[in-house]
């Protein structure tokens, strides 16, 4: 079921700041640009000032994260290449600074990156309840499966769990959360009774004794219940096997493609699968990535991006490009044109490429090129001109493809989101698609994100999978 006209013109858009705990994101090399704070990311200072910038402009600082090092570019376990352009590495825990920032925040959430695949459930629950308790339910959790070689050798494994296990792992890791943030208190467990001398009651906990294929927890959950319980959940399966994932866990997803042809098809196969699970579509939210450079006049922001390419370090994105899709472009020669040779995964970005990018007619896609087109916020589409220009093409993307908002990602961090804030969001509202970040104060995430008509309290809606182990008070008092 698609969205009608009349509600996408009326649509507020989701605007998440895309970003990672490290010198560079989607830009190595950019670290060196004068404008650049981001190798300032060990300081907690740095922290504070991003969210203080991003509170009421933005919904969510959504963070990325690895557990290894890109190694694939110009030979295996090759870790030189992203070393000069810091091409995410050095990367440190993005949920340490989650609480300073919530400290000094009124309606920004916070999208925590963390693996299924390498995480412990019991020790990943009470991490996410600490942090709902500490954002006062401001906290989203992107959960991810983990891909890289690296990632696996340093977790103590041979080679990467397969694809598709990584997925039936995640699917039992999601059921032991739930058992645990939703099952093991009662809603009325915490009573702080002076006279009964009781903090808890003692018959509204149970432990869950979780007994599965990859898991055993005892439980109960440590934690007395936070205010979502389940923090809000993110995730980006792309696979078969991830999209079944993502449309029965899933209450956003992050959709990739650089083509809005493709994106359209993919929004309408998500849609209907979520509602083949039994999902209301209205209870999950579609956000594709998008790299925003912004200026008064569309020749200033032109301008803006051939500087910061001139920062950008090649190798490094190339490194990138090999992680991401586990083909090493080092071993072709430097004028192939990976238009017609390569792995399937180039030749599939290059054909989006040449269909998206003006004047690209003529051009030979070689290696020095597609590093050229990646340097700058990775296999992303760019949206780039004045406020009017970008406002244009992002409301494009909503129009045709009915995605839900933005991750925005930067070249230079913060100033390209500060360029956002100073430049697009006063257009944005103008156009009457910018969230009320007034009204979501003192809100969850869960509510900010799914509204008021579909997400009656902070809990997980009813038909989503993780609602059946809810404890509610008025449930007979024995287990």
């Amino acid at each position: 079921m698609s969205t009608s006209t009349s509600e996408r013109s009326s649509k507020k858009w989701i605007l998440n700041a895309f970003s990672m705990s490290s010198p560079t994101h989607v830009a190595p090399g950019l670290w060196r640009h004068p404008r650049n704070q981001t190798h300032r990311y060990k300081e907690i200072s740095y922290w504070i000032e991003l969210a203080k910038l991003l509170d009421g402009n933005f919904h969510a600082l959504f963070i990325a994260d690895m557990l290894g090092v890109y190694d694939v570019y110009n030979g295996p376990e090759n870790i030189r290449e992203v070393l000069p352009g810091a091409a995410q590495f050095p990367i440190s825990d993005p949920s340490l600074p989650i609480a300073a920032m919530a400290a000094v925040t009124k309606s920004l959430s916070f999208g925590v990156t963390a693996s299924t695949t390498y995480e412990n459930p019991f020790l990943l629950a009470r991490r996410y309840s600490t942090l709902d308790h500490l954002t006062n339910g401001r906290i989203a959790w992107n959960v991810v499966t983990s891909y890289l070689a690296s990632a696996a050798k340093n977790l103590g494994l041979e080679q990467e769990v397969s694809h598709d296990e990584r997925y039936e792992i995640a699917d039992e890791f999601l059921e032991v959360v739930y058992k645990l943030l939703e099952g093991s208190w009662r809603d009325d467990a915490v009573v702080l009774d002076n006279d009964l001398k009781a903090y808890t009651h003692p018959d509204r906990v149970r432990r869950i004794d979780h007994r599965g294929k990859y898991f055993n927890v005892a439980g109960p959950h440590l934690i007395e219940p936070s205010r979502q319980r389940t923090p809000f959940i993110f995730q980006a399966g792309a696979s078969k096997a991830g999209k079944t994932f993502a449309t029965k866990h899933a209450e956003a997803m992050f959709l990739p493609g650089m083509h809005i042809e493709s994106v359209k098809k993919n929004v309408n196969d998500i849609r209907q699968t979520a509602v083949e699970q039994g999902r209301d579509e209205k209870g999950l939210k579609l956000i594709v990535g998008m790299l925003i450079i912004v200026d008064e006049t569309d020749e200033l922001a032109q301008k803006k991006y051939d500087e910061y390419l001139s920062y950008a370090n090649l190798d490094g994105s190339l490194a990138l490009f090999g992680g991401w899709t586990g083909e090493d472009l080092g071993k072709y020669a430097d004028d192939d044109n990976f238009e017609f040779t390569g792995p399937g995964a180039i030749q599939s970005i290059v054909s989006s490429w040449r269909a998206t990018i003006p004047g690209s007619e003529g051009i030979k896609w070689t290696k020095k090129r597609v590093a050229q087109e990646l340097a700058l916020g990775g296999p992303h589409p760019r949206a780039i001109g004045s406020a009017k220009t970008v406002a244009d093409i992002l409301e494009r993307w909503i129009a045709e493809t009915d995605v839900d908002g933005f991750n925005v990602s930067y070249a230079v961090g913060p100033g390209d989101l500060e360029d956002v804030i100073k430049f697009l969001i006063p257009e944005l509202k103008a156009r009457g698609v910018f969230w009320d970040s007034t009204a979501a104060e003192g809100k969850t995430t869960r509510e900010n994100y799914l509204g008021s008509e579909f997400a009656k309290t902070s809990r997980l809606s009813s038909d989503h999978p993780g609602a059946k182990y809810k404890w509610p008070a008025q449930a007979p008092e024995s287990t």
